[in-house]
């Protein structure tokens, strides 16, 4: 069966997609045939690039799209509902992060994907970032032994470039607490598991928790998770993490060249650019780099096209990295 993908958002996000899509189309046999955005100026330029049909809003693409599959680049607020609607018609689907608002979408969403079967992954890209995936299969490895401790930072100038401003709005985005600390959050997860205990405390503006710092507790480990978009609009953006295993400590900053570095027990340092260079997107954002979004719609397409179970970045992997987010959350407004 001809895989047929259906682009729900046509922002910063949207955009990102659609031209790791591009690039994809070189390699794989599929099509993206349908583009829905309310702006349906931007869906028709999207659509134009591909021969695909535009739509002014997600329920008439679900409607009317010649569509097998979609991806939903849209806010955080309407991810749910939109996707639930999708799975019920029988479509395989890529969410964005995070996947949703609350746990009682998440229980929604995974009931829905039990009940109709279909293919649910989520757009936890930092999976899929060279940096980050070097990291994984170190740590797996036991190369340098076991992890003892780890710090990751994500920080971030305020987002100006949503749309409508709905990252501002902590009831729609779950502020950056939710939206961009749950990159590192998933990660750990992915990397140690759930922590045994866990420590944390936020910066509030407004109801809005935008700047948080948590400890995880392990049985034999420490990491220290922080998570921020605060900062003025000339502050670089920058992910970084710095993790110390039993003979070696790896360091990562996307703010300087080369970004990975090991320092090994005896002295040796090893250091290496990985950003994998696929293409550039622009369209505002803290993030132009197409690697790591495009390894994960890699991923997602070479399983759909394979007719094969979605293992990495499932619907419960995201589901279950929200609700250890919101748990922290919840432990940060019982402290202050």
């Amino acid at each position: 069966m001809l895989v047929k993908i259906g682009l729900i958002g046509a922002g910063f996000m949207g955009g990102m997609h659609a031209a790791c899509y591009e690039a994809l189309l070189q390699s794989h046999d599929f099509k993206l045939t349908a583009v829905a955005d309310d702006n349906l100026r931007k869906a028709e330029e999207v659509a134009a690039k591909f021969g695909a049909q535009a739509f002014g809003s997600a329920a008439e693409l679900l409607e009317n799209g010649d569509v097998t599959a979609v991806d939903i680049c849209l806010p955080t607020f309407l991810h749910a509902e939109t996707a639930i609607t999708a799975m019920n018609r029988g479509l395989d689907v890529f969410i964005e992060k995070p996947v949703c608002l609350n746990e009682e979408e998440a229980e929604r969403l995974l009931q829905t994907q039990y009940r109709t079967g279909v293919k649910v992954m989520v757009g936890q890209v930092i999976r899929f970032w060279p940096e980050y995936v070097e990291l994984k299969a170190l740590a797996d490895s036991g190369a340098y032994g076991k992890i003892v401790s780890a710090v990751f930072s994500r920080v971030s100038p305020k987002p100006d470039w949503a749309w409508q401003g709905w990252l501002d709005d902590p009831a729609k985005s779950g502020s950056a607490a939710l939206d961009l600390h749950i990159h590192d959050v998933d990660f750990i997860r992915y990397l140690l598991g759930d922590p045994q205990n866990i420590r944390s405390m936020a910066v509030s503006e407004g109801g809005a928790k935008n700047h948080i710092f948590s400890l995880y507790e392990y049985p034999d480990a420490i990491v220290s998770l922080e998570g921020g978009w605060d900062y003025p609009a000339s502050f670089p953006f920058e992910m970084a993490y710095r993790v110390k295993f039993e003979r070696a400590t790896v360091v990562f900053s996307s703010a300087k060249q080369p970004t990975f570095s090991i320092y090994e027990e005896n002295g040796a340092v090893i250091e290496k650019s990985l950003e994998l260079d696929v293409g550039k997107a622009g369209g505002g954002g803290n993030i132009s780099s197409l690697g790591g979004y495009y390894s994960e719609l890699r991923y997602f397409v070479d399983r759909l096209l394979h007719n094969e179970p979605i293992a990495n970045s499932t619907l419960q992997d995201g589901c279950d990295s929200l609700k250890l987010t919101l748990r922290e959350i919840a432990i940060a407004e019982s402290a202050s």
